[in-house]
């Protein structure tokens, strides 16, 4: 849990604060989610398989949503790039979370795992 906990501490502000945020709203989500360190970034794992992660855009130097099964979705905010599975969700640092957005796409997420 200490690297986990280091991951979030040695983001710098104002990605520090929007991860932290993330996370509380990612795990509030359902009971059975879970929040563990792989690949060296925070991952969300529903049930044991992985549901979303965490994570820093490398060219637009934004943070992300990562949603495993992204494929899935037509939301106009979820990016693909070169991703067969996975889409993302930017976040503007300047801007407060959509949470109505972020929670719409999670649950719609966790619908897909409860079903399989």
């Amino acid at each position: 849990m200490k690297q986990l906990d280091d991951f979030y501490f040695k983001q710098e502000e104002p990605i520090q604060g929007i991860f932290l945020a993330l996370k509380e709203i990612i795990l509030k989500q359902d009971k059975d989610i879970t929040n563990v360190l792989k690949y060296g970034m925070p991952f969300f794992c529903y049930k044991g398989k992985m549901f979303c992660y965490l994570w820093i855009h490398k060219k637009f130097k934004q943070p992300y949503i990562g949603i495993v099964e992204g494929k899935h979705f037509d939301e106009p905010f979820l990016i693909q790039e070169a991703r067969s599975r996975m889409k993302i969700m930017l976040l503007d640092p300047n801007e407060d979370l959509p949470l109505e957005r972020i929670e719409t796409v999670l649950q719609k997420a966790l619908e897909l795992y409860k079903k399989s």
